[in-house]
């Protein structure tokens, strides 16, 4: 049990980090990133208002570039490294509760620049906003399980 808990608690510690130094727990870049309308007025890789931000897609690029890189030289293990065995979703079919949540996530990030992870990990500034996001997640999470699960 211990070992799992550390595993979780470093790759949780690795993630807000890479968080942090990408910039997604900044709701002004994740917005400019989001922004496509503002292609039309050119690009700007500082968050400049009404122009589009692409680096948050480098940021993306890397992840999948280093998801490839694992994903080929880890051998198929019959169980992960800190835990007793693999926990894979069952349910493969798309059902409206599913599109809704997804439609609701979106529109969350857009609006707010936070999705759960970086809302979390920009706790740690003490920034007002990221506590309002946290707690309407929570309250949305209350509600989803309480009415539609």
């Amino acid at each position: 049990m211990l070992k799992k808990t550390l595993f979780a608690l470093a790759a949780g510690l690795l993630f807000a980090f890479g968080l942090v130094l990408s910039g997604m727990t900044q709701p002004a870049k994740v917005v400019g990133f989001l922004h496509l309308a503002g292609l039309s007025q050119g690009i700007s890789w500082h968050a400049a208002p009404g122009f589009w931000d692409p680096s948050l897609a480098l940021v993306m690029g890397g992840a999948l570039m280093v998801t490839l890189i694992a994903f080929a030289v880890t051998p198929q293990k019959a169980k992960p490294w800190a835990d007793d065995k693999f926990h894979l979703p069952t349910r493969q079919d798309i059902d409206g509760k599913l599109l809704t949540g997804a439609a609701l996530f979106g529109i969350g990030w857009g609006l707010a620049g936070y999705c759960p992870g970086p809302g979390f990990a920009a706790l740690l500034s003490g920034g007002l906003d990221a506590a309002a996001f946290v707690v309407a997640l929570l309250v949305g999470m209350w509600g989803a399980k309480r009415w539609l699960v």
